[in-house]
């Protein structure tokens, strides 16, 4: 598990589409000219000036790829230090580089930041390389040797740890994502669903008997009408969440009451009987959604997979603290009818989301019964 960390670490990709950083890098390197400027001007113990002229180039011209190419920008600039170290040890030139050089800490960062982790693995051992041998060139203090080293492994742990947490953060925005997908894709079956699939019965009705009673046609077309209405308005609705980005006007979520609405007035079959039993004034908003969805989704399915089926019951109760959904067709179930798709996925969903239970399957004697028990307060998960 600690090996698959690791990898998926190391996994981030560069950045190819970031935003362009361009400017930014153009003006650190300005500030870090004239930082070596003015060391150039007000010291006088510094190294001769073609290898301070080279030790600077080194860093600074490689500080505008370091994103892109950590590695080589490492390598290029460690590399060229060494080789100045290593010349200042030979000629025994007196004098020290310049404290501008000091921005390489920032690429031992980057290469931790950006880099892959062979990459990584093989930059530090150049850095450290370089360390080495510049503690050789500038005499100096174990404190001051190992405050150095310390300062670059800082540096280098502060880009590791930098990625990890940009890591976390692109991997819980991707679920935020999946999750609003998810809780779209529900909510666009339920709804859609449900209307389309009376839009459909009443199709069929009023073609059946459009030769016969031509007025029942009519009140069929004018059913269809009215329930492509209300599609239409819950896809709007929909929509402009969707396309909005602030100040926007949330129109209530449909709860327990609304579950009535569902009951039909026997003249459609399967006919529809709801019945509400209990307290639902201190229900959660969102209990009471997934009530009412849970409700029309079964009804739907009822309606489209019920071979035969004449009455559909839902009965809701509410107890002290849970609520429970019922919902029994009088259809038969072919071959343990299950409505293929996402419907009965989505219904699973919304109560294990909420804390609570579900299960669809055929009852005992004869049709579908599906059943959901959510707590009271449940809060969405």
């Amino acid at each position: 598990m600690a090996t698959n960390a690791l990898r998926s670490l190391w996994a981030e990709p560069r950045p190819t589409n970031a935003p362009d950083r361009r400017p930014r890098d153009w003006a650190l390197v300005a500030v870090l000219i004239c930082w070596s400027l003015l060391e150039v001007v007000l010291r006088q113990d510094l190294a001769p000036r073609p290898l301070l002229l080279l030790a600077v180039l080194a860093v600074l011209g490689t500080l505008l790829w370091r994103r892109t190419h950590p590695l080589v920008a490492v390598a290029v600039s460690f590399g060229t230090l060494t080789i100045v170290d290593i010349v200042r040890i030979l000629t025994g030139s007196q004098g020290a580089l310049l404290n501008s050089i000091s921005a390489a800490l920032i690429l031992a960062y980057a290469l931790f930041r950006w880099g892959s982790g062979r990459e990584a693995a093989s930059g530090i051992g150049v850095i450290l390389l370089w360390l080495a041998v510049t503690n050789v060139a500038d005499t100096t203090s174990l404190a001051d040797s190992v405050a150095s080293y310390g300062f670059f492994l800082f540096a280098a742990a502060l880009g590791a740890a930098i990625r990890y947490h940009t890591k976390i953060l692109i991997r819980d925005i991707d679920q935020a994502k999946a999750r609003e997908r998810e809780q779209l894709a529900r909510e666009l079956h339920d709804t859609v669903a449900h209307h389309v699939s009376g839009i459909a019965i009443q199709a069929q009705a009023g073609r059946a008997v459009a030769a016969s009673h031509p007025e029942r046609a009519i009140e069929a077309l004018a059913i269809i009408e009215d329930a492509a209405t209300r599609t239409l308005t819950e896809l709007r609705a929909i929509v402009g969440v969707l396309r909005a980005t602030q100040d926007t006007e949330f129109a209530p979520q449909p709860g327990v009451a609304e579950v009535e609405q569902l009951a039909t007035d026997g003249q459609t079959r399967p006919c529809v009987e709801v019945t509400l039993f209990g307290e639902f004034d201190d229900l959660s908003p969102a209990v009471g959604a997934a009530i009412y969805r849970l409700a029309q989704e079964s009804v739907t399915n009822a309606r489209r997979h019920a071979r035969h089926a004449t009455l559909v019951t839902v009965a809701v109760t509410g107890d002290a603290d849970q609520v429970r959904l019922t919902i029994d067709d009088d259809g038969f179930a072919a071959g343990g009818r299950a409505p293929a798709g996402y419907g009965l996925v989505g219904m699973r969903e919304r109560a294990s989301l909420l804390g609570g239970t579900f299960h669809a399957g055929p009852a005992a004697e004869r049709g579908w019964r599906v059943e959901a028990v959510l707590p009271r307060t449940g809060t969405p998960r």
